[in-house]
Parts: structure tokens; sequence; C-alpha cells
């Protein structure tokens, strides 16, 4: 009856209310036109131009969500009948719920990469033979997942393909070298986990790792002074934290003055449903899309002030934030930023008792012996780097990855047709067209955004929900005679990492790492070589700075906390920045990576992997080892592949030759 249509139409657009965990139909316009009427209130930029493409994301945002209150469930339809195709050909389809987002208010559109014109086939040349698996982008990400697969694939992977739209290998890994200093552009170390140390190994450069000294001290400025981190017995001695804030950190930490999570009051979509509709609607329409009530996902400020206090929030964790992310705390997900942390309390109820209750797990299930190939680092709080720069690694794997590397060649399209995909690139040599049985996207989330537009809208709206703040790298070299003296040891070294700055002390720069204290040969002789950073969720306004007003800001902060009075003005060594810098790991990300993902597999784009620092993680060792445990999901998908051609052959009457040629599996 037109009442019972009527009921079920509303109960799907109510459905997406219950909240950040379960699938949200969002059928609500006005949604996004609050939040539109926030965007405009919040002033975060003043220029024009950056204004007209925000309107364009809502208004694109507010059109892709009454699409989806539309045409949902038809999709979900045709969804599960490609997801059942996929199984009968050896694929995997995951089946979570399509979660909505709202699009980034900062994300400026990265038309350039797709074209405005399409390349038709008839202009465009084929490149050689069908690829098992192309990568597209070669930042760390692209280059270490094809390493990854080249060094465990074989037999299953015959070719693989690398591309990468600028013309060098390694994406915001930038290494420069100016007479006797040597700078990062982009990341300055890594942690040296032991996938980054394999990645070293499997492109042979190990023997030019460099660590840094573990006792390094690290600084925070507070109250117009650089005080040390605790980092280990001086953390009762130390003089960053109060007394009070030690002792409601330390009862924090083993669940005694610990508060209680956030509590969602509401009812869950099953209560509510059962409630207004009956059983039959909920079990029949609404289960099948959610169930069960959903968490409040909590801010890193908000699990940090719960459990340690609010000391440990603002000296210690808020300019970590800023350091790691440059982002705010107040938005940025714990459970997302650092689920390492956050998962403790789910464990063991307490931040002490989950580490507990993990040592005795890997206690009880060791770990498989670690590779003797690998280079041991120094024990503590150690960071790593290689000889000549961060650099030599992306050049390494694409030097050994070869012909298979293509630098210059710009995806504009991609296309699934006959069940393989379709790439077509600008190159040096005009467009081309490539073939491929799966497809990697290493690219950043905005790029894929624009590639996956056309075809899997849900997946675009998901992926552009991204923030990519702008941060600049200043670099600095001054005499170690302008450094403070508290900050030499007795044998007159500055065995020091670097200093955050919490963002309520009056200082603009973010951080500063003494790149010449971490590893050698960075500098002169007599001389300090300073990586500053500066920028941020908070601070967009580096946009639109000269590069000569950033060094000079970066000056005058260096001078309150670290340079004495009569100290020169620094030498400029190199200044950087990235308008797109580092993806913010904001409440509901990981719903909106989902949600992208299951877009994807919902199109029947199986074979079609999201993956790079927004997927698995911002610092470069998280970069390094999610490639490699992406390189197993690729691997595992091409087995499947390959196993099932043949019954797909003989279901379609086809016969299948015994022989060892790839052509003759596929039909």
């Amino acid at each position: 009856s037109a009442a019972a249509k009527g009921a079920v139409s509303w109960a799907r657009a109510v459905l997406y209310r219950a909240g950040s965990g379960r699938r949200r139909l969002c059928a609500c316009a006005c949604f996004h036109q609050e939040e539109k009427a926030r965007g405009r209130g919040r002033g975060d930029r003043a220029d024009g131009q950056h204004q007209v493409q925000q309107q364009q994301h809502l208004d694109e945002g507010d059109n892709l969500l009454l699409a989806k209150a539309c045409g949902r469930l038809g999709r979900k339809a045709a969804g599960a009948r490609a997801a059942a195709a996929v199984r009968s050909r050896g694929g995997r389809v995951r089946a979570r719920g399509i979660r909505a987002r709202e699009p980034a208010r900062n994300v400026v559109r990265a038309a350039e990469q797709r074209m405005s014109e399409p390349v038709t086939s008839e202009s465009a040349s084929e490149y050689g033979e069908e690829q098992d698996v192309v990568v597209v982008g070669g930042g760390i990400t692209g280059l270490c997942t094809a390493q990854a697969i080249r060094a465990s694939g074989e037999g299953t992977v015959k070719n693989i393909l690398v591309t990468e739209a600028r013309d060098v290998v390694g994406g915001n890994i930038i290494t420069k070298q100016e007479g006797d200093y040597i700078w990062e552009e982009g990341p300055n170390s890594f942690q040296p986990n032991d996938f980054v140390l394999q990645a070293a190994v499997d492109a042979g450069i190990e023997n030019e790792l460099v660590f840094g000294n573990p006792t390094a001290a690290r600084y925070v400025f507070w109250e117009g002074e650089l005080r040390p981190v605790p980092s280990g017995p001086d953390a009762i001695t130390n003089n960053l934290l109060s007394l009070w804030g030690k002792i409601r950190a330390g009862l924090g930490a083993v669940g005694i003055m610990k508060e209680d999570p956030p509590q969602n009051v509401e009812e869950s979509v099953e209560e509510f449903i059962r409630r207004h509709l009956g059983d039959e609607v909920f079990y029949r329409l609404i289960e099948p899309f959610c169930s069960g009530v959903y968490a409040v996902e909590e801010s890193v400020e908000e699990f940090i002030r719960r459990h340690l206090g609010d000391e440990v929030f603002y000296r210690l964790i808020e300019p970590f934030c800023s350091g790691v992310y440059a982002g705010d705390p107040t938005k940025l997900s714990m459970k997302a930023a650092f689920g390492k942390i956050w998962v403790l309390e789910e464990k063991g109820g307490s931040l002490v008792g989950g580490a507990l209750k993990l040592m005795q797990e890997k206690k009880d299930n060791p770990p498989e012996p670690r590779d003797p190939r690998l280079p041991t680092p120094p024990k503590g709080q150690t960071v790593g780097s290689f000889r000549k720069g961060l650099q030599s690694l992306p050049r390494a794997i694409g030097e050994k990855l070869g012909d298979d590397v293509k630098v210059g060649w710009k995806l504009q399209d991609i296309d699934r047709v006959g069940g393989k995909y379709k790439l077509t690139y600008l190159t040096p040599d005009g467009p081309i067209h490539v073939s491929a049985k799966s497809v990697v996207l290493t690219i950043p989330s905005y790029t894929a955004a624009e590639l996956l537009r056309r075809e899997i809208p849900d997946a675009h709206s998901q992926l552009l929900s991204f923030q990519y703040p702008p941060v600049g790298s200043v670099v600095l070299a001054y005499p170690k005679s302008a450094i403070r003296d508290q900050l030499y040891n007795d044998e007159g070294e500055m065995n020091a990492f670097g200093q955050l700055h919490p963002r309520t002390q009056g200082v603009t720069t973010l951080g500063t790492i003494y790149s010449s204290s971490l590893f050698p040969g960075r500098c002169p002789d007599g001389e300090v070589l300073l990586a500053s950073y500066i920028g941020g969720t908070l601070n967009q306004t580096i946009l639109d700075q000269s590069e000569s007003e950033l060094a000079d800001q970066v000056d005058r902060d260096l001078r309150q906390m670290l340079l004495k009075p009569d100290a020169p003005k620094g030498k400029v060594v190199g200044v950087r920045v990235w308008q797109k810098a580092i993806p913010q790991f904001c409440k509901g990300h990981l719903d909106a990576l989902d949600a992208a993902n299951d877009a994807v597999a919902e199109a029947g784009y199986e074979g079609c992997f999201l993956s790079g620092n927004y997927t698995h993680g911002v610092a470069l060792g998280k970069c390094v080892e999610g490639a490699y445990k992406m390189s197993e999901s690729v691997l595992d998908y091409c087995k499947e592949l390959e196993a099932s051609m043949p019954q797909v052959a003989q279901s379609e009457g086809v016969e299948v030759s015994s022989g060892d040629s790839e052509s003759e599996f596929f039909v």
C-alpha cells in the first residue's frame, strides 16, 4: 500500500541517523546545509578561490547524498550480484555498509589528474602485454608494494608496472644536497621497524642505514623554557609535569582515576525501528543494513584527558599531534590516529591493564623468529635514515625495479572492461592504454577520488572527505655558538632530537628537529642544521606567505626558545611548502575509509586496492608497513584469480590447455 511504501521510505531515510559506526543513508540534505553554514562562518581562509572550491565540493556532496538516498537499495542489490560473481571467479568482496561523510572543506580538486577531453582508442597506443599488477603512484608506498610483490610473488605475478606522474620516484620523500648541506623537504626520519629494515635489505642498501642516538633528549617548550620529555626513571623528577599532573596520569593509567568513556544515550536502530514499525520491518528491511547500538568515537583530546588528565594532554599530547599530524587533537580520532593506544582500554580496562594483557598474549603466542638479515637498531627511542638522506630508499627501489617503473606517466582514466582494468595514461611518448588484472592506487585520496568520480561516486565522496592541511618545511643553519649553552652536554655535544611547541605557548612553529645532531654529515663542521615545520590544520595562512616570510617567522620563534639573544640571522638552506601535506585521521576517518572500500567492491571493481598514507598511517614507517601488508592482499587476489580461471573457462564451454601460456587461461 501507499502507506507501507511511505513507511519504508521513511525508515530508509532515518536509518543513517544511527551514528558514525553504522550505515547512514543521510537522505536529509539539511545536514549538509548546516555544514555549509558552519563552513562559511569558520573563516578558515579568506581567499576567494578556496571559498568557491569549498562551496563546489559541498554542493557536490549534497547531490551525492541525495543520489545515495534514492538509489541505495538498487545499488545494494547490484552489489550483491557483483559480489556473487566475484566469488565465483575467486575474488574477494567485503560486505560492509556504505557510511556517508561530509566532503572536506579545504580539499582542492585535483582536476589536473583527469583530462577535460577523453583519450580516444584511436589516439592511444597499447602498452605491450597485459600486466598482472599495476601500481599507480611511485611514492614510498607504491614502490615498497611493488618490491614486496616482486620478492614474494614469483610464479604468481609474472609482470608488474609502477607508474609515477612526476619525473622522479619517491613522492614526498625529497632529499636535497647543496655543498656540505643535506636536508629533507618532506619526512625527516623513520621509526626503524622491521618493515622499513626489510625494505632496505630488499633494495640492497642496508649498509647505508644510520640511526640516531637513543639517549637523545626531546624537549617541549613550556612557560618560557625547553623542558625535557620524560623517557624513563626521570619521569618522577623532570619538570614538564607538576607533581599533581604526574599523580593524575599514574592513577589514570592504572584505571583508578580514569573517567568512564562517553556513552550513547540514544536508542539503537533496532530499538527505534521495532518500536515504530514493528519486528518485520526491522528484521526484513533494516537489520541487513545495520544492527545494535553504536559507540561514541572519541577525539585524541577526549581520550587523553579522560585517562591521563589535562596536563598530559596540553603539555605532551597536543604538541605531539602538531608534530606528527600538524593536526587538531580536538578533531583527530584516537582510534584512527593512535590505535595501538586506543585498543589498550578495550583489552584491559585501562592503559596499564591493556599493556599487561598484550604482553601476556605476546608471551603465549610468540612471533616468528626475526629475519637474521635485518640490521639491529640501537635499543631505545631511536630513529633512522640513510647516509645520503631518506631519498636513498625510493631511489634504490626504483633502480632495482628497473624498466618496470615509468615516470612522467599521468593516469587519466581507469575503467573496468571485461573483468580487467583499462588504464589510460598521458606519457612523454603520447597517450597509452595499459591492460591489467589488478590495480593498486597509492596516490593521495583526493587524486584517487577524481579517478573514481564517474564510475564509483560513493568512493569519490568518501575519499574527498579526508583533509590535507598545508605544512611548510624551513631549514636554517646557525653557528654552534648561537645555540644556548644548556643544550650542550659536558663533552660539548648537542645530544638532542628536537623540540615541540604547544599552541598555547604563543609559538607559531610546530616543532624543530636538530638534523645535524641526529645524523652525521648534514652540515659543515662548526654549524648546526635545524629543520622546522610550520602551518597545519590551525594555521593555513602559510599559503599566503612568501618563503622569506616563513623563514623569518621560524627565526623569530627559535630566538624565543633555542638561540642566544645575540645569535646571527640564520642561513636559509631550504624552504618547501606542501599545499596538501598530511591526511588528517579525524573522527569518522575509519568509517569513511571502509565506505570507500565497500563502494569499490560493490561497483564490481574487485582487484582494485586503495592504499597510501591515508589508509595505513602518516609516518614513513607506517607507510612501508602498510605497503608490505598490502602486497600480501594483492598476491592473495592474484592467486585466487589464477586458480579460478580454469573453472570460469570450463563453465563457459571453453577448452583449457594444459600448457603454461598465460593467455590460455583467459577467454
